[in-house]
């Protein structure tokens, strides 16, 4: 099966890439079911790259319905080393405006019942997450906000809920009171798994509104979220092909190896089956 370096996870909004040429579908199969969709491959600024909209083509998958398991597996299957991810998020702090993007560096986690590991059945495996974000790709996305005019904010940390709802207002303020900048649905379980296939994950999260808490804004509602939606995507989509041209040529962060002294259940203790199946992801370490 053909092969990408990078790829790019589309959000509310952007189901698909401009500019992309030499275009193929593929539809790996997977041990964790079908990818949100199929992956397009195709080159974007000189890199092969692949495509994949989070909640499918015409936004059918609710985020707690997402298959991150599927989609990252099926992302690691293809040799991708490195994931963009494209969110839209909720603002906490008066100086995330609707329409500016945030380079978060810091997790919460608030969901409930997702699946957010490959690992159990016979394996165990405790990878840090200390730093849930890629440090190098975070830098190249800023940079490429830069680039592009985009007003952007390096640092941030976003609260993950579970939804479909949006928050109450207490929510909100308990979010607002951890220090927390940006509430959104989509970063997790992603994050902790791209670091368990040891793939760079970064996330450029496009504010949307200002949650609830604002009391000089309209409460956040549908109908805003896809309005400032439209100019959020024009956005993302000229800063992901800026983003191209800035990628390293080689890793040197710690996710490249971030399972290399993780694992703590002796090989001959895991079945046999587990580590065919978990080829693609504990293969360099386990045989």
């Amino acid at each position: 099966m053909e092969k990408a370096r990078v790829a790019v996870i589309g959000g509310s909004g952007l189901y698909q890439i401009e500019g992309l040429t030499d275009i193929a579908e593929v539809n790996p199969e997977t041990p964790f079911g079908k990818p949100s969709d199929s992956i397009i491959l195709g080159t974007l600024g000189g890199v092969r790259t692949a495509f994949l909209p989070r909640h499918g083509r015409g936004h059918r998958l609710l985020p707690s319905e997402v298959p991150s398991r599927a989609n990252m597996y099926a992302l690691k299957s293809l040799g991708v080393e490195m994931v963009l991810a494209v969110s839209a998020v909720g603002s906490l702090k008066q100086e995330y405006i609707p329409q500016d993007v945030v380079i978060p560096d810091q997790l919460i986690d608030r969901t409930t019942g997702r699946q957010g590991t490959f690992f159990g059945k016979g394996l165990v495996a405790h990878v840090g997450f200390a730093e849930p974000f890629c440090p190098e790709l975070r830098r190249v996305l800023f940079k490429a906000a830069q680039q592009n005019g985009v007003n952007a904010h390096h640092g941030g940390t976003w609260v993950v809920m579970e939804g479909p709802q949006f928050s109450t207002r207490a929510e909100c303020n308990l979010h607002r009171s951890w220090g927390a900048g940006l509430i959104g649905m989509t970063a997790l379980p992603e994050a902790k798994l791209a670091r368990e296939a040891e793939i760079c994950y970064a996330s450029l999260a496009c504010v949307t509104d200002y949650d609830c808490w604002h009391e000089e804004c309209e409460v956040v509602s549908t109908e805003m979220i896809l309005q400032n939606l439209k100019n959020n995507v024009t956005n993302a989509k000229r800063i992901i092909k800026s983003a191209m041209s800035l990628l390293p040529t080689e890793r040197s962060c710690a996710c490249a190896d971030a399972l290399k002294n993780s694992i703590a259940t002796t090989p001959e203790a895991i079945p046999d089956e587990l580590k065919r199946t978990l080829a693609p992801i504990i293969g360099k370490y386990v045989k």
